[in-house]
């Protein structure tokens, strides 16, 4: 299996070096990861600058590229820079969760989507900021839930998100929005900061609500979508093409 790894978090992120470190009992691995942070990043991509991209020494057994733009441009760089195959692609481990429909903005999630864009599967994966360590136990037991429900054979893009102790995997759906943000001045310049901090989801008691299974410590798994569509009201309003 060859399996590409990216993130938004840098090519210097704890959390990537443990997941390409795992990943390697799998298969032949690949790192391509943005040069510095790109969290909130989504699926941005640059169309304007040049991109450096510089290989470097990693992780033992592992080929590995910084790149100076987003993680959906690593994945672009993989496929169509270097044109190589991939069967699966990682993106991760994030340093902080992603849930609900925060997860839009995620650098994290964007190299997923735009992973679907090849037919290639993906798994996008997230801890707490203090738990990345202690998410890597968990991976075979993912990996393994994977398998046997053949998740693959199922949908492209997956968002996991793995808490400090688990008590089992859960197979879950988009939350509410997970953070309360506001714009903060920055002192009495006419710079602002956006301030965010997680809120209770608005149905605390619902464990299929990624929002709130990740808080009573169950592992994730939530299968994405990259079409925008609506296709209820497409299907509502079609009409049959008529010679």
């Amino acid at each position: 299996m060859r399996i590409l790894i990216t993130n938004d978090d840098g090519i210097n992120a704890l959390g990537i070096r443990l997941l390409a470190e795992w990943a390697k009992k799998l298969g032949e691995v690949t790192v391509i990861a943005p040069k510095r942070e790109q969290s909130a990043k989504s699926h941005a991509i640059d169309l304007v600058n040049p991109i450096e991209v510089k290989k470097l020494d990693f992780v033992e057994g592992v080929t590995a590229y910084s790149m100076d733009s987003t993680p959906a441009d690593c994945i672009r760089f993989a496929m169509l820079g270097l044109k190589e195959k991939f069967d699966l692609v990682l993106s991760g481990i994030n340093h902080g969760i992603n849930v609900g429909i925060d997860l839009v903005y995620s650098g994290t999630i964007g190299a997923a989507f735009e992973t679907a864009r090849y037919g290639i599967p993906s798994v996008a994966i997230s801890a707490f900021p203090n738990g990345v360590q202690a998410a890597v136990e968990y991976l075979d037991e993912v990996y393994g839930y994977f398998l046997k429900n053949r998740l693959f054979q199922e949908n492209l893009i997956y968002n996991v998100n793995i808490p400090i102790k688990s008590r089992e995997i859960r197979m879950t759906y988009e939350g509410s929005a997970y953070y309360a943000d506001e714009f903060v001045k920055v002192n009495e310049t006419s710079m602002y900061k956006i301030k965010g901090e997680p809120k209770e989801d608005e149905y605390p008691t619902d464990l299929n609500r990624d929002t709130v299974a990740i808080h009573q410590g169950y592992i994730t798994v939530t299968p994405l979508l990259a079409s925008r569509t609506n296709v209820e009201v497409f299907r509502k309003f079609q009409t049959e093409d008529r010679k």
